[in-house]
């Protein structure tokens, strides 16, 4: 298929606080105005049964969850969410744009909890193969200024009650992938007013739908 027959798949990922969803609707606006459909989703989650599984892995259980269990508790959403989602919506010419991916799982699980990353990398052969965003959003900010955003909203779960040393260990994982990727991150500094990161989110937006950047 040609790039005019099918969508365009696109990612943000990021620590706790950088203003994703925020940043999300920016983007989703611009393209939405250049007349393209949307579905714009996240992970975990995107379908009813992988939002039960996002619950599992969230949740403050009584019950330890191993790294391993939650690791293949994700790719297990994710499964159910390129099948049922992702890429029926990319089939029929919608752009996905999407809350976290695989690349999450590499900087959170990888990263963060210390899965070797060969184990992330056979799981994401299998249940996605070649199935890779076309432009992947890092908004990237100091983990003491995510944590202090994060902590403004409502009660932190289990992942957002993780410690500074774990998201500093998660922010590195996500710069070093996207150096070794250039090709397909573009790197945002999310520690900067709104209006900044707007405006850039907007460049970004423009570059994708072959429009001039704003001056």
């Amino acid at each position: 298929m040609s790039d005019m027959e099918t969508g365009k798949f696109i990612t943000f990922e990021g620590i706790e606080g950088v203003g994703k969803s925020t940043n999300i609707r920016h983007l989703v606006n611009a393209i939405e105005k250049a007349g393209h459909a949307v579905v714009t989703t996240r992970e975990p989650g995107g379908t009813p049964m992988a939002e039960r599984i996002r619950e599992l892995v969230a949740e403050h259980g009584d019950e330890p969850m191993p790294d391993i269990a939650e690791l293949l508790l994700v790719f297990a959403s994710r499964a159910l969410h390129i099948n049922n989602v992702i890429r029926p919506a990319l089939a029929a010419g919608t752009w996905v744009i999407c809350d976290r991916f695989t690349d999450s799982s590499r900087a959170y699980q990888g990263g963060g909890r210390g899965v070797p990353p060969e184990n992330i990398d056979r799981l994401a052969e299998w249940v996605h193969g070649d199935l890779v965003p076309d432009l992947t959003i890092l908004l990237d900010a100091p983990v003491e200024t995510g944590m202090e955003r994060a902590g403004r909203r409502s009660d932190p779960d289990r992942f957002e009650s993780e410690q500074s040393d774990f998201f500093q260990r998660v922010r590195a994982t996500y710069l070093k992938i996207a150096a070794e990727h250039p090709e397909r991150f573009v790197v945002v500094d999310a520690a900067r007013s709104l209006d900044a990161v707007k405006g850039e989110i907007e460049d970004i937006a423009a570059a994708l739908l072959g429009k001039p950047y704003n001056q």
